[in-house]
């Protein structure tokens, strides 16, 4: 019988501790309880058994079976469904009354001779979605947007509206409280460095994901266009911006590109083969801690490179122990006073080893600092 399992004979009448072995045939991966009676053998038959009643099998398959069945028959029997589900009218009562609390108007009839109906004119959608599953996607969506994959609104509310047409009343209104509540801390689409077109993020992943070499054409940062080959690895979204990392075929090394500033993308015959281990956000983080930028400082920090771990972030400069017990931080930008408020940041002494124009611009920094305090 679907819903029972059978306990292991035992050679005494059990107590409430104590522990026996159950085992259960079929799909019955749930928390189960159990009792027995004064005379578990008039109870169960001839054998010393003891009746296993499980918690609620919301399984997908029998759900949608049920849904199927009362759209096609309009009304059934509890006992009908319950034989043709293989579980009991019990659980028939728990379905139904799952199914109405997702906004499904079924109707039920009491008496011996009750059962259920589909509410007359109700059409099931063509997707349904539990609270997680549509949460995950009203997210997405909004992330999507946020993070620059859509340059409009209009592909991300039209999806919303789409959405919002399959979803029970309930659900739907708690959904589009969360729209207008919920902040994800990306910021809005236009005050991104830079975005990414939806269409060239599935391109690059599914030659990623096929090993399919690609033919680009790209703008550096001092506007200059070329065309190159390349093995995508991957691609991420790092620090603002979208990035694809892969084997550059014109410089003939590793390179990280930024998405905004691919032009063009055309697909090749020709196929790769990604290296063994390769981690897509180490080597973009590294490929940011080696951009050439206007000044390249080095200071020397006082504290252990386990805890200079820690506070760097690898897409900010790279560190390396020193013989004397410090750890030396290399940091690149083009601006010498965002530097001095990221060594300012870390929140631990420091030694300027070199440009000199970084002292000056410490001091200045220093300087102004102390004024603020005296008031």
């Amino acid at each position: 019988m679907a819903g029972l399992g059978r306990v292991a004979p035992q050679p005494r009448a059990l107590g409430s501790a104590d522990e026996f072995t159950v085992t259960f045939t079929g799909d019955q991966k749930a928390d189960v309880w159990a009792h027995h009676a004064q005379e578990p053998i008039a109870q169960c038959g001839q054998d010393r058994s003891y009746i296993i009643s499980r918690s609620v099998d919301l399984s997908k398959e029998r759900l949608l079976t049920l849904l199927e069945l009362l759209q096609v028959r309009r009304e059934m029997g509890g006992a009908e469904i319950a034989q043709r589900l293989e579980v009991t009218p019990r659980t028939i009562r728990r379905y139904i009354r799952g199914l109405q609390e997702m906004g499904i108007p079924i109707e039920a009839e009491r008496g011996r001779a009750g059962g259920y109906r589909m509410r007359p004119g109700f059409k099931l959608p063509p997707l349904m979605f539990t609270n997680e599953e549509a949460l995950a996607l009203v997210l997405g969506l909004l992330a999507a947007e946020r993070l620059g994959l859509v340059t409009s609104g209009l592909a991300v509310e039209g999806a919303l509206a789409k959405l919002d047409r399959v979803l029970p009343e309930t659900l739907r209104d708690r959904l589009r409280a969360a729209q207008e509540t919920l902040q994800l801390g990306l910021g809005a689409a236009g005050q991104q460095q830079g975005h990414a077109d939806g269409g060239t993020v599935l391109t690059l992943s599914t030659a990623a994901h096929s090993g399919a070499r690609l033919r680009i054409r790209y703008r550096s940062s001092r506007d200059e266009e070329t065309e190159r080959l390349l093995d995508p690895y991957g691609i991420a979204f790092h620090a603002g911006h979208w990035y694809v990392a892969g084997w550059d075929h014109l410089r003939d090394e590793m390179r990280t590109f930024r998405l905004d500033r691919i032009l063009d993308i055309e697909a090749t015959r020709e196929s790769f083969a990604p290296p063994e281990g390769f981690d897509l956000l180490d080597e973009i983080q590294r490929s940011m801690a080696s951009v050439p930028y206007r000044w390249r400082a080095e200071v020397r920090l006082d504290v252990s490179l386990e805890e200079a771990r820690r506070l760097v972030n690898p897409n900010v400069g790279a560190i390396e122990a020193m013989e004397d017990g410090g750890v030396r931080l290399r940091i690149g930008a083009d601006d010498l006073e965002w530097i001095v408020r990221r060594l300012s940041l870390l929140g631990v002494a420091f030694t300027v080893i070199g440009p000199p124009e970084l002292r000056d611009a410490v001091l200045r920094e220093a300087g102004r600092l102390a004024v603020c305090a005296r008031g």
